[in-house]
């Protein structure tokens, strides 16, 4: 079903409230963003898609949800690639609501979107602090040598094992390059708009990814089937058979079962740490990490 009345309403809200939320980007000309539109295209079967038009607003951390193959990353290139009828779902992405400049796609400088894959390798064997430096001069930042620190320090907050400056980019892990792309498109990028794909794949601290987002203006689109970043989002896209099916605003019961999933999360990443550790489990350490938490009553 596509977007029922009372969600529709509620995003209009979310829109009207949202008009002066804007972010701009670095390079050519200052340009404004207020919104992303997605008109929807044609499913794999060739039908229209049940939800003709979504928009996105500055501060929008939205999920897209669905089973493996129904279309999910397919939405994302269709974003990153400001489709215009000319990608296999036939779909229109429009810029404040008015078709984009075509310079946005060849223009790296003035591109708003940063696309976070699940498969992403580094060429080059330069340091960190050289590939951030050298990200930090092109975008004409001040105090090179602080935004740097910064972007690592936010890295580091969501990764288990710690980036150092001196590392090489080839030598780090597939949590630890996730973690760097996505503080350097926050930090040095300063991208509007910033599109994740499968997060919970890479070794990502999820719950304190989320966090550090939503202190920021941006779009957020995750690709996940990950239960706790799909209900802490503001409203998840459901996809099937290539379409978009339903747009689901995050009801406040949703939000406290989120709540307890964080326990769960929260419970396998301590166990989690303690097998990298090189430390036994038993069953009486995660009984007692289990009281902890408040899934069991204290012996």
């Amino acid at each position: 079903m596509p977007l029922e009345p009372a969600d529709r309403r509620r995003l209009s809200l979310v829109g009207s409230a949202g008009r002066r939320r804007t972010a701009s980007w670095n390079g050519g000309s200052f340009v404004e963003i207020e919104s992303i539109t997605i008109h929807g295209g044609r499913g794999k079967d060739g039908t229209a898609e049940p939800v003709s038009e979504v928009t996105l607003r500055m501060g929008d951390i939205v999920s897209i949800v669905g089973p493996t193959g129904c279309g999910k990353t397919t939405l994302i290139n269709d974003i990153e690639l400001y489709a215009q009828l000319n990608t296999p779902s036939c779909r229109r992405v429009l810029i404040n609501g008015e078709r984009p400049p075509e310079e946005l796609s060849w223009d790296p400088s003035r591109n708003p979107i940063a696309l976070i894959s699940q498969h992403t390798n580094f060429l080059s064997d330069m340091p960190v602090a050289q590939f951030l430096a050298t990200h930090a001069a092109i975008r004409q930042s001040a105090d090179r040598d602080h935004i740097v620190e910064r972007t690592v320090s936010f890295a580091n907050q969501l990764t288990g094992e710690p980036l150092i400056l001196t590392n090489p980019m080839t030598e780090l892990s597939g949590g630890q390059t996730r973690a760097l792309l996505i503080a350097d498109a926050v930090v040095i990028g300063n991208s509007p708009v910033i599109l994740l794909d499968e997060l919970e794949n890479a070794g990502i601290h999820r719950t304190k990814a989320l966090d550090l987002l939503r202190g920021y203006r941006k779009v957020f689109i995750f690709v996940t089937h990950d239960p706790r970043i799909a209900l802490l989002s503001d409203y998840r896209i459901v996809m099937k058979q290539g379409a978009m099916q339903r747009v689901i605003m995050t009801e406040r019961e949703e939000r406290l079962v989120a709540e307890d999933i964080k326990k769960i999360d929260d419970l396998l990443l301590s166990l989690r740490q303690r097998i990298r550790e090189g430390d036994r489990l038993s069953e009486e350490v995660v009984r007692e990490h289990l009281q902890n938490l408040g899934y069991m009553p204290a012996a």
